[in-house]
């Protein structure tokens, strides 16, 4: 049976890598009529894809906040260009990173939920170990420093979800926008049957802040020496 982990940044790291940057486009937040809450919380990015296409791609260049069927039209125009049953939560991130880094990044850098990165040869170690799913984009950072590492921003889709038994007080979204006003378990635990079966990094769909890797991918980091990455295994049920 494949083991989980659940998948941070080392508490003490030896790098010094910052960032200053955001994705070219994003969903707009989101105020809903009903629950009266007022948020964006998609913490996912496709730097794949290319809005470019959209003649209203500049609708998508200000972060703001719309009201309920006014973001549900620029959702939905949007979802084609993603994968089916893609979540596409308010402040969900297209397009490439742009901005500007300082310091020195790990091969493997997850200091930032919303923009994972990878070192190219990495990358490409991973892919050449049997490590499947993962899809790398380049980035338009900035580097202020001469020497510096390439760096490849890591397309993470959500899949999977946290087993009901570790929440038990957890309320019920809002039926309309989807607010969930819920902090992520002190034990958590995934829900076996929702886990996906084609990839060895993922993040939880119903936590997208939540990065999950499989066994395969914990022990092949380690024997590659990539590893400046905290793993907490995770049970399943």
């Amino acid at each position: 049976m494949t083991r989980f982990y659940r998948l941070r940044a080392p508490r003490q790291s030896r790098c010094t890598g910052h960032l200053r940057a955001t994705h070219k486009w994003a969903l707009p937040g989101l105020s809903c009529p009903e629950c009266k809450a007022t948020w964006a919380g998609g913490f996912t990015a496709y730097p794949g894809v290319d809005m470019s296409v959209l003649p209203a791609r500049g609708e998508y260049e200000t972060p703001r906040p719309e009201p309920f069927d006014e973001f549900t039209r620029l959702r939905e125009r949007v979802r084609p260009l993603v994968p089916p049953e893609s979540p596409l939560l308010p402040g969900t991130r297209f397009g490439p990173l742009v901005g500007t880094a300082t310091g020195t990044f790990s091969p493997l850098f997850f200091h930032y939920v919303e923009m994972p990165l990878v070192h190219p040869e990495a990358l490409e170690r991973l892919r050449a170990a049997g490590v499947r799913g993962l899809r790398g984009f380049r980035t338009e950072l900035r580097f202020r420093q001469r020497n510096h590492s390439e760096l490849l921003e890591l397309e993470i889709f959500p899949h999977g979800r946290l087993h009901p038994d570790c929440t038990p007080e957890r309320p019920p979204k809002c039926p309309k926008c989807g607010w969930d006003d819920f902090a992520f378990p002190e034990d958590p635990m995934l829900d076996a049957a929702s886990l996906p079966a084609h990839t060895e990094l993922f993040r939880l769909s119903d936590f997208e802040t939540i990065f999950i890797a499989t066994e395969r991918f914990v022990d092949t980091v380690r024997r590659l020496n990539l590893e400046e990455v905290d793993f907490r295994e995770l049970p399943t049920r």
